[in-house]
């Protein structure tokens, strides 16, 4: 499977494809380096979203997240979240279908963090969880430099406070 690396504020990034679509992006530096158009592109946006030039809205990069239809359709759910804002658990589960706790688990199984928001959900009494990186503080990260990106304001479904 062919994947490229790159480095970023939050640690080394390694982005994987098949088939003409990601399908996984893990922290960490991967062994082989296969400079695809797609991978090369995919670390291109990356680059610019860490860098305040591309909003994280703005991702136009085929995914392919292997996985059930439940999760599927949780993960599509993640994607229409708004850069810089959050939702509940709960709100992902009106939504997607489910309830908070199923919810959580597919969360927490995305394969293709960043892509797929998973660190713009939180639980409905604070900032939830976060597998990726350094845990609660990279989760931190990204919705700080979201917000900044976007000007946005903490409101409604901001619920998420930071350190």
């Amino acid at each position: 499977m062919p994947q490229l690396s790159l480095h970023s504020p939050i640690g080394d990034l390694t982005v994987s494809e098949e088939d003409g679509a990601v399908v996984s992006l893990d922290w960490g530096w991967g062994r082989d380096q296969t400079p695809t158009p797609l991978l090369v592109r995919a670390r291109d946006e990356l680059q610019a979203y860490f860098d305040g030039v591309l909003p994280a809205c703005r991702f136009s990069l085929p995914l392919a997240p292997p996985g059930t239809a439940y999760r599927r359709r949780v993960w599509a759910a993640l994607a229409d979240i708004p850069s810089g804002q959050t939702r509940t658990y709960a709100e992902i589960a009106a939504q997607a279908g489910g309830a908070p706790r199923s919810v959580g688990q597919a969360v927490g199984a995305n394969p293709i963090p960043i892509l797929i928001p998973c660190h713009r959900v939180v639980a409905a009494d604070g900032p939830g969880g976060y597998s990726g990186g350094d845990g609660l503080i990279t989760k931190h990260y990204l919705l700080d430099l979201e917000r900044r990106d976007a000007g946005a304001k903490p409101g409604r479904n901001q619920t998420e406070k930071t350190p």
